[in-house]
């Protein structure tokens, strides 16, 4: 089971847990309170995450999910205090909208898996969380105030976290560069267009996202926001429209 994640530094406090072995590359991220830390995001549950964070903190860890997808809630089974939001609480109650065997068939089908993982025996993580979310909360870690911003569209109840006072802004699958998923049942386009303008106008200086390159700039929230107006004024802002390609992002509807 080695090898399977990666750890970069953003600051002194704040680190980046990725899964590069998964096709999609996700990415968590730790951030370290003065009390406590903020784990976003707890990955595929393939190996152990705890262990990655135990590297880097000994304190407390709340983790919280910017959505209940399978790919982000992994690792939520190493951390019985977590939080979730209101609107996909049945998701983590035997009504997520994918059967398991579809899940374990995308691991065989998209992940360089580790020698001796069992996939019949993956299953998605399933509790419940410490603190029901809805959007505008703030969690304090003690020294840093993180807040949470109900951004649905790519599902029901995602988030996004927005520390002020260090302009960083954790995006989720909201916002990264590749192919953004705006087409399942489950997702819902306008709305993703109102995720995006509150996130566009945020002041942020460095932006995370859940998946593919770091190599990202606040800039895309802007470009996104105006290529998902664009669409709506021509009246392709729903599912069945296919996928509209940008350069160094797309969105499939």
């Amino acid at each position: 089971m080695k090898n399977w994640f990666t750890i970069d530094k953003i600051d002194e406090q704040t680190y980046i847990i990725s899964e590069y072995r998964h096709w999609e590359e996700t990415h968590c991220y730790l951030l370290i309170g003065s009390d406590r830390c903020l784990l976003i995001d707890t990955g595929l549950g393939i190996c152990n995450i705890y262990e990655q964070v135990r590297k880097l903190t000994d304190k407390p860890v709340i983790a919280v999910a910017t959505h209940i997808h399978w790919d982000h809630i992994g690792g939520h089974k190493y951390f019985p205090d977590f939080f979730a939001h209101k609107a996909e609480l049945e998701w983590l109650n035997g009504k997520f909208p994918l059967s398991i065997q579809t899940v374990r068939d995308m691991l065989i089908d998209r992940c360089d898996l580790p020698d001796g993982f069992d996939v019949s025996e993956y299953e998605m993580f399933q509790g419940t969380p410490t603190k029901v979310l809805s959007g505008g909360e703030i969690i304090d870690i003690g020294d840093r105030k993180i807040g949470v911003l109900h951004t649905a569209g790519h599902s029901p109840g995602h988030l996004c976290f927005w520390e002020q006072e260090r302009g960083y802004i954790f995006t989720g699958d909201l916002i990264y560069k590749d192919t953004l998923f705006a087409y399942y049942p489950s997702t819902d386009p306008v709305a993703y267009l109102r995720s995006l303008e509150v996130v566009a106008a945020l002041p942020s200086k460095r932006l995370f996202p859940a998946h593919h390159s770091l190599d990202i700039q606040p800039e895309i929230a802007i470009r996104m926001r105006d290529a998902f107006r664009a669409l709506k004024t021509q009246g392709k802002l729903h599912h069945g429209e296919g996928t509209f390609d940008y350069g160094d992002w797309a969105v499939w509807l």
